[in-house]
């Protein structure tokens, strides 16, 4: 576990939520791939059978970065709070899922998402874990499905999946090749 500055953690701070503002101009993600260690571990579940853990930065970058965000082009992660433990080496980004829908107006999930980094003694995150509320996640679908709203890409991954489709990453609850917590 490695020690910090303030200051250089604050500066890290910067860059990240920086860099996540480009991806969501670009609606492309790939570029955080950078901000990972060639081993780094990205998480969360999704839901009571199922969680996501992708191992390496290609496999953040294809998977994490890549095929999960397919489909949320016109989403916004607005950070509200981070929080620095610069003992620890560790950072939680509070943030809010906004979608831009087709009419001009926005929407968002309601409840509390957020990312916990733990960075590694290059600053380049270690792992990564997420966490927002799934019931209001497939809430906000349900209800995008209604107005018409939900982009393609997205209506693409329900397809599949619906379809029985393995999706990488994905690992019965509680059998990820690295713990979530």
């Amino acid at each position: 576990m490695a020690s910090f500055t303030r200051d250089q953690l604050d500066s890290w701070v910067e860059r990240w939520l920086q860099a996540n503002k480009d991806s969501e101009a670009a609606g492309d993600w790939s570029n955080l791939a950078d901000f990972y260690t060639d081993d780094a571990t990205y998480g969360w579940n999704i839901g009571p059978k199922e969680d996501v853990m992708c191992i390496g930065r290609d496999e953040i970058r294809d998977v994490a970065l890549g095929l999960e965000m397919q489909g949320l082009e016109n989403w916004v992660y607005e950070y509200q709070k981070v929080l620095v433990d610069e003992k620890q080496g560790e950072i939680v980004g509070f943030w809010k899922q906004i979608v831009n829908k087709s009419d001009g107006t926005q929407d968002e999930i309601y409840g509390i998402g957020g990312s916990w980094f733990r960075l590694d003694s290059n600053l380049l995150i270690e792992w990564q874990r997420d966490f927002f509320d799934f019931g209001h996640v497939a809430y906000m679908f349900g209800k995008l499905i209604g107005s018409g709203d939900l982009s393609e890409g997205m209506q693409k991954r329900i397809e599949r999946s619906m379809a029985g489709e393995k999706l990488p990453g994905y690992y019965p609850l509680g059998e990820a090749p690295a713990k979530i917590w």
